[in-house]
């Protein structure tokens, strides 16, 4: 028996898988600032033929790819249209503005991610001496913050009619864009086809370790190189970080779905758990947001389904509120409600339990994993104040549990 860890903040946690591995290890490689590494320039390929574009870009972040994309689009005290939760705006240092001087307008996202035609157009500056100058509209798909939804290809080119119309640039920050894409049933390249400029992110549900991509047109993508070398993003061997990016694209954007199907397993659970609210037709892709109904409780908590492919942790992203209020490491007298997760390539690993706790701070949330259990589906368990199973509860599938749980906070 083994005790195994589900790791439940974000699907970044992912680990690359054993074909990921193998190609990082017999990738052919250049020095990429030269443009001389073969596997990068056939990661920048496949990327742009995904996505219907003429030219790709490795980048080694998803935030590198945003800056390099809002660099290459904006002169220095032009401004961009964003919504006011965009992940440039709440999770990127403000880099537009310390780097490139960019002036970010925010306007209101609506619950489904979406910036309404009429408040980007009322945003747009007029020609005035007094405004900066409106280069650009950033959209984000799927949105994070907006309970992971994505945006549909309707929405998208009313948007980029609008723009084309004010002479204005669209960029997308495409991090989970595959997601969007299996979500709704589309092809990723459909969903990019109205964006100027788009990004994805390698290294978040596909599992690859490092880096993300930006695509555009060719001359885009040349000014783009530019902006990558001035952010120190120039690599050299960078084939072996290709690599894993490659097998990403070609075999890890078919098992979104399940990630869907896995959040979609979380969401259906927690709605039976006392406390706990969640709107389950918001619940779309892998993210999972939930709001506390104690009145003691505070703000609004979030769980991120995981990416499984090759990684034993399925994972979610901690929130500011929780962070400052950590898990205990015992959990007596709480409710758990024992789920199966599937994981890795075929694994099964079984005894995840969501652990809901009431404490002065509000409600809190962990996973415990119990070993030893054949089957966890249905049961409900409770612990004492020393973290053991009550005897009553205890099912006849689970050996010697006592003692051998841990518990993740979110």
């Amino acid at each position: 028996m083994s005790n195994r860890r589900v790791d439940l903040r974000s699907d970044t946690i992912t680990l690359p898988t054993s074909s990921m591995r193998q190609a990082m290890a017999t990738a052919e490689v250049g020095d990429d600032v030269f443009g001389e590494d073969p596997t990068v320039r056939r990661l920048e390929e496949l990327a742009a033929e995904s996505l219907g574009k003429e030219a790709g870009l490795f980048v080694a972040s998803g935030t590198m790819a945003n800056l390099v994309s809002q660099l290459t689009h904006c002169g220095r005290g032009d401004e961009m249209i964003l919504g006011d939760q965009a992940h440039i705006f709440f999770y990127e240092q403000g880099g537009s503005a310390a780097v490139g001087s960019i002036h970010p307008r925010t306007v209101p996202n609506q619950s489904d991610g979406k910036i309404l035609l009429e408040d980007i157009e009322a945003a747009i500056r007029p020609d005035n001496v007094h405004f900066p100058q409106t280069r650009l509209i950033v959209l984000e798909n799927t949105h994070n913050r907006c309970y992971g939804s994505p945006l549909d290809t309707a929405y998208l080119r009313s948007v980029r009619q609008l723009a084309a119309r004010c002479a204005l640039k669209v960029h997308v920050d495409g991090a989970r864009l595959f997601n969007a894409a299996a979500a709704l049933g589309v092809t990723a390249a459909e969903l990019a086809d109205p964006a100027d400029s788009i990004s994805i992110c390698l290294s978040k549900g596909l599992a690859a370790p490092v880096g993300s991509v930006v695509c555009g047109t060719r001359s885009f993508i040349e000014k783009a190189r530019r902006a990558r070398k001035v952010l120190g993003g120039g690599m050299r061997q960078a084939g072996v970080l290709a690599a894993a990016g490659i097998v990403a694209l070609t075999e890890m954007t078919a098992r979104l779905p399940e990630d869907h199907a896995t959040a979609r397993r979380l969401a259906e659970g927690l709605v039976e758990s006392r406390g706990i609210s969640i709107d389950l037709e918001r619940v779309k892709t892998n993210i999972v947001f939930f709001r506390q109904q104690d009145r003691r409780s505070a703000g609004r908590s979030s769980i991120r389904s995981a990416r499984r492919g090759g990684n034993p942790r399925p994972s979610h992203r901690k929130t500011p509120a929780q962070s400052r209020h950590p898990l205990p490491h015992h959990c007596g007298g709480h409710r758990l409600h024992a789920e199966d997760f599937r994981q890795g390539d075929g694994l099964t690993a079984r005894g995840l339990f969501v652990v809901i706790q009431w404490t002065k701070t509000g409600l809190q949330m962990g996973a415990v994993v119990v070993s030893g259990m054949s089957t966890a589906s249905g049961h409900r368990l409770q612990f004492d104040r020393r973290g053991h199973l009550h005897a009553a509860h205890q099912p006849k599938s689970i050996h010697g549990a006592q003692g051998k749980w841990e518990m993740v906070g979110f």
